[in-house]
């Protein structure tokens, strides 16, 4: 599907949670296109304020001669992140078909989103005319929790690009291995997988880099033996802890580590929002 709509000029609505790859199919769309010779334009909508999205615009559809007259593609990474001033500009920009007298907006428009934009036109967060502009075709990418049997390709291509990377040897991935990946729902998506085929390069082997997930389940237990203790608010404790630090890595991931945007977002200082960071163990990811 992709592949067809990468032939077209017509604008590109990436839908799919955080870490699904839209980046990734955005700029496939862009390499397999016509316009694939001029540079992909890319603007995180997330990381730019209402003052300055006009400016960046500008100068990212800026172009002269050749590049002019063939064409541009523009990024719009994380659109459901600009406020209402902003779509408006860009409306404005898309619908008239020029910023001033020597920057052209007719670039082919490839936009992301992480939320739901037909519910967010509802509340009235996004702007109805600005999701048609922008939706000439939806490509929805699916949570890979509703696509497990990829995982295990995905995996071994992550463990061998790493390892080839970092000069390291190869991993094989063992039945506990497969059992535990086939058992995690994988709230980070794709990335989340290869951030921890990373981790199991880096420290060469599979067992620390899945226990630092938090979810690793007692795989070590036979089928037919019970622990010998249940603690209800043990488990209470650790099922909080693990959807406390979910909470904090999906705003972070939605406001690109910017820590200020994301401590307004979960209602808590910045102090705070620093400390469980470092408490969560999410201080490396955003690195």
């Amino acid at each position: 599907m992709a592949e067809e709509i990468a032939r077209t000029n017509i604008p590109v609505l990436i839908m799919g949670e955080s870490g699904t790859g839209k980046e990734v199919y955005g700029r496939m769309i862009h390499r397999l296109s016509k316009q694939a010779h001029v540079p992909l334009k890319k603007i995180s909508c997330g990381a730019v304020q209402h003052g300055e999205f006009l400016a960046q615009l500008r100068s990212e559809l800026q172009e002269s001669g050749e590049a002019a007259q063939s064409g541009r593609t523009l990024f719009l990474d994380g659109i459901d992140e600009l406020d209402l001033g902003s779509q408006k500009i860009l409306l404005s920009i898309l619908s008239d078909g020029e910023v001033d007298e020597t920057s052209s907006s007719r670039a082919r428009v490839i936009a992301s989103t992480s939320r739901n934009l037909e519910k967010e036109i509802e509340s009235g967060r996004f702007r109805k005319e600005l999701y048609f502009r922008i939706n000439g075709v939806c490509l929805r990418l699916p949570p890979l929790r509703d696509r497990k049997e990829d995982i295990g390709v995905f995996m071994e291509h992550f463990l061998a690009k790493h390892a080839a990377e970092l000069g390291r040897d190869g991993l094989a991935l063992s039945d506990k291995d497969r059992e535990f990946l086939a058992s995690h729902d994988w709230p980070g998506n794709v990335r989340e997988l290869e951030n921890l085929a990373r981790r199991m390069v880096l420290l060469g082997g599979s067992e620390r880099a899945i226990a630092e997930l938090g979810e690793m389940p007692k795989l070590e237990l036979s089928r037919t033996e019970e622990p010998r203790s249940f603690s209800l608010k043990a488990a209470a404790r650790t099922a909080s802890r693990q959807a406390e630090r979910d909470l904090i890595a999906k705003a972070l991931e939605r406001t690109h580590w910017n820590r200020k945007r994301a401590a307004q977002e979960l209602q808590i200082s910045y102090k705070s929002l620093l400390y469980k960071i470092k408490q969560t163990g999410l201080e490396g990811e955003g690195q």
